[in-house]
């Protein structure tokens, strides 16, 4: 399948996706507007093409309303609505689309660098596919030499343009997290492994803010104080799936989170300098202190 093929297809589906009921002659309208469409229409055969195709590739069902003047729409919508894989893959892809209908404009689009990991990508993938173990060769950021050792693959996850590979070390026999930007080198082995029944990437991650994953971190609700400026951003992008936002008023906004508050959770509320303040549970408040505190002492002694 082309590129541009695939495009259509995203393009079908963002639209579907926007307008929750639309005719063919308004996806027309809307087409005629795009450079895809190189001025011609979709044809009605084209389209069921089009429809079945989306159907089979993203699972996504476009039914039609008869009793509301022929309007098309996506049955399942919600399959699109959460943090899932479905969503993520439209969301890249529809990103590439706008792209690459605007190269004129290439010069004036300023992307942020993703680190090499990626290369390393579909190597993993075809691991976890086959379960087959991988041999990887890995430097770490706290040993000077790199070793080289075995894991078998169980999911892999993104976080802060990274991507991580989360399996089982062969020679310990414990779960692992590695950093797919630190490894130098890995090869597919002819070693299979049983992909534990257990084990849910959902469940393993569960109240977990990234990719530290500290079982003695247990999960608490964590109360923000946030000025209320900077709870705008909050409430567009929040820092967990939990975030509720309990409190409002004009100077500040009280969100309450149900998270593990390990130690990337706390250097995302640095982030967010003074304009937040923890509130409870009390030992995390003491700990974010304490580390004010001593950022606070290393600039006051120059």
């Amino acid at each position: 399948m082309s590129k541009n093929q695939l495009n259509k297809y995203v393009w079908l589906i963002e639209t579907l996706y926007k307008a929750k009921k639309i005719t063919l002659k308004e996806i027309n309208r809307r087409w005629l507007e795009t450079d895809l469409s190189e001025g011609l229409e979709i044809p009605r055969r084209t389209f069921h093409t089009w429809k079945n195709t989306v159907e089979e590739m993203f699972g996504l069902v476009i039914m039609c309303d008869k009793h509301d003047g022929d309007r098309y729409y996506i049955e399942n919508r919600e399959d699109l609505e959460g943090e899932g894989l479905q969503r993520w893959l439209l969301n890249t892809m529809s990103v590439s689309n706008m792209l690459l209908e605007n190269k004129s404009l290439n010069d004036r689009i300023l992307l942020e660098n993703i680190p090499s990991g990626q290369d390393f990508l579909a190597t993993v993938m075809e691991a976890m596919k086959k379960s087959k173990v991988l041999e990887i060769t890995y430097k770490s950021y706290w040993r000077e030499r790199e070793s080289t050792f075995r894991v078998a693959p169980y999911c892999v996850k993104l976080f802060r343009q990274r991507w991580y590979l989360v399996g089982n070390s062969v020679y310990e026999d414990k779960i692992r997290i590695y950093s797919l930007d630190r490894v130098l080198e890995v090869q597919l082995t002819d070693e299979p492994f049983k992909y534990p029944d257990d084990f849910s990437p959902e469940v393993y991650f569960e109240g977990f803010f990234g990719v530290i994953h500290d079982e003695d971190c247990t999960l608490e609700n964590v109360k923000l104080k946030v000025r209320a400026d900077q709870a705008n951003y909050l409430r567009s992008l929040p820092l967990y799936l939990s975030q509720e936002e309990t409190e409002r008023s004009v100077e500040y906004s009280i969100f309450t989170l149900r998270v593990r508050p390990t130690f990337d959770f706390q250097q995302e509320l640095l982030w967010n300098g003074d304009a937040l303040e923890v509130l409870e549970p009390l030992w995390l408040r003491k700990e974010m202190a304490s580390m004010v505190k001593r950022m606070w002492d290393n600039y006051n002694s120059k």
